[in-house]
């Protein structure tokens, strides 16, 4: 979260993924005839005010691959907390069989500094939902976009450093590159030169300005700037390579988008195109988690079998049927509305109408 919060790269692409996959909002849809379950759904998403949870949720689910809520009630869902990402320090699992599998968490262990005086155990699992993308098993953690951009991989005996570490080194060295080659220093051989005046040339060199200085003394002398070793231009492809990894490791093109000039209309559409490949399955499971971990709980607890009502979590909103003139006058030509009904619909689409006590 560090590297989110203070990398201006990170935070755009787990921002637009985030937006891209939450940031539309949702609405329920139920069974024909069970429009109490909805209700029910809706007024509870209202009070702990899903729509924001699902949205800090999404950038830490990416970015982290983690995100824990937290049941106030373990007994019954009446309220959601958010636990900070690094509150669950170790996921206790059984094994499977005779065998050591993991297999079903056991509780969720929290870091001393969350654990009060008088709660030194684990959280059961009952009372936590957890959020997890990329996981290698079950009850293991997520492995977040992020993440893969902060580890360091290790080849027989060496160690390649992380990607955000040389990324972050190479902009700490390039303001100070600029430093040195934007106002380069001047040195001017003096030929027969005394010591005196040796001395008074390396305290100017010391003392230069950041900009570079020009140094001379007596005629005749020969100038030669300190320039750039041509040489380190190669360096240029190193540098595109570790920027390019960065940009791969953040999973959306839509940065190097905005950042690199040259990309066409069609650029961007592919762009937008890729992008949507990655977001779906996180919508998709986002969905099921909902309707598992959270609407199905709550019709329980009030006593609707969810089989039965099917109350469903749909992304956007809801799509309304285009209602054209002569739909309108056939349903009033068959009775279906009345004719106040028919005169206010009719306003909608420019009729001008009078009023029916002043017609008589």
């Amino acid at each position: 979260m560090q590297l989110y919060e203070r990398d201006p790269t990170c935070k755009s692409s787990v921002d637009l993924l985030a937006a891209g996959t939450v940031g539309m909002g949702f609405y329920t849809t139920c069974e024909q005839g069970r429009e109490r379950a909805k209700a029910v759904v809706d007024e509870f998403c209202e009070k702990i005010n899903l729509d924001s949870l699902l949205n800090d949720m999404a950038k830490c689910l990416i970015a982290c691959g983690n995100d824990f809520w937290l049941k106030i009630t373990a007994d019954e869902l009446t309220d959601i907390l958010r636990l900070p990402v690094d509150a669950v320090e170790r996921i206790e699992l059984s094994a499977y069989s005779n065998y050591k599998i993991p297999h079903k968490v056991q509780g969720y262990k929290l870091r001393s500094t969350y654990q009060g005086t008088s709660f030194q155990g684990s959280l059961s699992p009952s009372s936590v939902i957890h959020w997890r993308l990329n996981s290698s098993s079950a009850g293991s953690f997520g492995l977040g976009l992020l993440q893969v951009l902060i580890h360091t991989l290790r080849i027989g005996c060496d160690r390649r450093p992380a990607y955000s570490w040389m990324k972050a080194k190479i902009e700490r060295l390039m303001p100070k590159i600029f430093e040195k080659y934007a106002g380069p220093d001047v040195l001017a051989y003096l030929e027969k030169a005394d010591p005196a005046t040796i001395k008074q040339f390396e305290s100017a060199i010391k003392n230069r300005p950041e900009e570079g200085a020009w140094l001379f003394y007596n005629r005749p002398c020969e100038v030669k700037p300190v320039t750039l070793d041509p040489r380190a231009q190669g360096f240029v492809y190193y540098i595109d390579h570790i920027v390019n990894q960065f940009y791969l490791g953040c999973e959306t093109p839509l940065p190097r988008l905005f950042s690199t000039p040259g990309f066409t209309e069609a650029s961007a559409r592919a762009a937008l195109d890729l992008q949507d490949i990655l977001i779906r399955p996180v919508q998709r499971y986002i969905k099921r988690h909902v309707e598992r971990e959270l609407f199905n709980v709550v019709l329980w607890q009030s006593r609707i079998d969810p089989n039965e009502a099917k109350v469903r979590l749909n992304w956007g909103t809801p799509e309304t049927p285009e209602l054209v003139p002569s739909d309108l006058i056939h349903a009033a030509q068959l009775s279906l509305i009345r004719p106040e009904e028919f005169r206010k619909n009719a306003v909608k689409f420019g009729w001008e109408l009078w009023d029916q006590k002043a017609e008589l």
